[in-house]
């Protein structure tokens, strides 16, 4: 990646913006770049989160852009120019790396072998007097031996993560200074590196549950609930750069603080099986991303229905302009929760080679009905492929092209085929199901329950539908008792999930208990989306105890002959509801039970 043709031994920039123009037209001159432009401007955006000018003089800018032909480094030497380094001192060694946007793990782990090469003192001298670009190259091609000590486990274990904004540089220069001293010292360490090709060196449960301590040095966020209990130093990237050392050995000593997790989830307390907590963390990842659009897109479509108000025989009538652009902002937000469920389950398993399979697939999920459960089915199907699209060993030449080509193209259309044949069975199932609702009474007990139940099962999925449907058509029938117990159902699991989540917070994670705020005042607008979050993150207690209540309070609706004459549910209808006071009975009722049901078996669980 260093050629004579990216050396250039003596810049005249007097500025840091000076001398990024300069190293940006040496790539460019070398044929390294496809937009000179397009790339300084990425190098700037860099410098602009946390400048790359470490201490002894050396700078390291870097980018990572499509701008880039093919990956390239270019050296270039200064008498001295201020470069906001750590240690103050103007910086005379610079080395820029230009990393092509579809750049693979071979590209980093040569960049990451340059930049370990610079934490040599004795190199750096000689890089400041070489006076041939062949005396560069020289120097940088030399190996030095690192002196190992004998490890003594007796020491203890250390365990770390780096972690910088764009993941190329200062990630894996902090790594090896960590991993290189720790073999200096003799001290037994395992460095995780979260770079710009994913999670490289993953800690492991038992690394992290027989570590003396552990070391964060990061400037992005990073999986930190794993470390709960643990003593952790969290420190910016360049301090492990810096003073390897010192952190290596405060660590030993037991300093740091007790890290308290956000979420009382605790996952790999239990002694699980890997795999198992493998799925539940993929599950959870692409749960606490489509949080925000249930409780946005919620919070919106139930703000425009309350303020606008009910009709019978029409259900939410949103016709002021104003509500229906909140209305229609809020089922986009809600179009897009399926797919972002989907789409991050499917990185939580491949890291960013699952994203587009994963979120083409929950798309697929929503057009062929499948609902959130489809939604899951999709996730871990493209990511579980695109991980083992990811594992093929092909040609050097085509390494390049994987990641942004074949991985996901290949995991896309197995994803859509996957999909497709899901589509048929779902459509048979609810045509099925639409014709066992029609052979029974209206007005039975047992059709009230196996309303109320269909209904909680999917929460706007196929099944949910065929009742909702089922109910609405009973209406232009002359028959609004069928739609009563569905409306008290409707509402059922996001308020039940609402108490619950107030009943006992501790068995909830921080993101659940905001959710739950926003599930309550969605169920009360009849928005059974609500409780998706909760069915999601843990489907074989809360789908249960939401069907339990729900087909509770639908039977006591059918007992007190509760009519609803709007397509709708939840208590904003009870303008159109007949024999209201037993309408609000089972609402109450059926929260209860599913709100004190679902507690008892998280509480069983832990």
């Amino acid at each position: 990646m260093l050629e004579k043709k990216y050396i250039k031994l003596k810049l005249t920039g007097k500025t840091k913006d000076e001398i990024l123009s300069e190293l940006v037209e040496v790539l460019n001159e070398g044929g390294a770049l496809e937009d000179k432009d397009e790339f300084l401007k990425v190098v700037k955006q860099r410098e602009a989160t946390s400048s790359t000018g470490l201490e002894e003089g050396i700078a390291i800018p870097h980018g990572k852009s499509r701008a880039v032909k093919k990956p390239a480094v270019a050296f270039g030497r200064s008498e001295g120019v201020d470069f906001d380094s750590l240690d103050g001192e103007p910086s005379k060694l610079f080395f820029m790396i230009a990393a092509p946007e579809n750049a693979t793990d071979s590209h980093i782990e040569t960049l990451s072998k340059l930049t370990n090469k610079l934490l040599d003192d004795e190199l750096r001298e000689r890089l400041e007097i070489a006076k041939t670009e062949d005396e560069v190259l020289a120097i940088l091609s030399e190996e030095k031996k690192i002196e190992e000590k004998v490890v003594d486990k007796k020491a203890g274990f250390v365990i770390a993560v780096t972690a910088c904004p764009v993941g190329i540089a200062h990630t894996y220069m902090a790594a090896d200074s960590l991993v290189n001293k720790g073999k200096e010292l003799g001290v037994e360490i395992k460095v995780e590196t979260n770079g710009s090709v994913g999670v490289k060196n993953e800690l492991s449960t038992e690394d992290i549950k027989r570590a003396t301590g552990v070391i964060v040095a990061a400037d992005k966020t990073i999986d930190m609930d794993r470390f709960a209990g643990k003593r952790v130093i969290q420190v910016p990237v360049k301090q492990a750069i810096r003073v390897p050392k010192e952190l290596i050995e405060k660590t030993l000593n037991g300093e740091g603080e007790v890290y308290v997790a956000s979420s009382n989830s605790n996952k790999d307390k239990q002694g699980d099986k890997k795999e198992k907590t493998g799925i539940y963390k993929h599950l959870m990842n692409g749960v606490s991303h489509m949080l925000p659009l249930v409780v946005c897109g919620g919070v919106l479509i139930a703000l425009s229905i309350a303020l606008s108000g009910i009709k019978a025989g029409s259900g939410a009538d949103v016709s002021n302009p104003f509500f229906k652009s909140m209305l229609d902002l809020g089922a986009a937000a809600f179009g897009l929760m399926i797919p972002i469920l989907a789409g991050y389950i499917a990185m939580s398993i491949a890291d960013r080679p699952g994203l587009a399979p994963g979120l083409v697939g929950g798309a697929l999920a929503n057009s062929v009905g499948a609902g959130f459960l489809g939604g899951m089915v999709a996730g871990f199907a493209a990511g579980y492929i695109a991980k083992w699209v990811k594992s093929w060993n092909v040609p050097e030449g085509l390494k390049p092209i994987m990641p942004i080509f074949v991985i996901p193209l290949v995991s896309t259309s197995l994803v859509g085929v996957i999909m497709y044949f899901i589509g048929a069975p779902i459509s048979g199932f609810m045509n099925m199901l639409t014709d066992v609702l029609k052979g029974m009474e209206s007005g039975s007990i047992f059709l009230a329950l196996i309303l109320g139940c269909m209904i909680s099962f999917d929460m706007g999925g196929p099944i949910n539908k065929v009742a909702f449907l089922f109910g609405s058509a009973m209406i232009t029938q002359g028959v609004p008792t069928v739609m009563g117990p569905i409306a008290v159902a409707i509402c059922i699991p996001p308020i039940s999930m609402g108490i619950a989540t107030m009943m006992a917070p501790k068995n909830y994670e921080s993101g659940e208990r905001e959710a739950g705020k926003a599930a309550f005042a969605m169920g009360l607008i009849g928005i059974t989306e609500g409780a998706i979050p909760f069915a999601a993150a843990d489907p074989f207690r809360v789908i249960p105890s939401i069907m339990v209540g729900s087909g509770v309070g639908a039977v006591i609706a059918a007992i007190g002959k509760v009519a609803d004459h709007a397509p709708h549910g939840g208590p904003i209808v009870l303008p159109v509801v007949e024999n209201k006071l037993m309408f609000i009975v089972a609402i109450v009722v059926g929260s209860l039970v599913s709100a004190i049901m679902v507690n008892i078996l998280k509480k069983i669980k832990k």
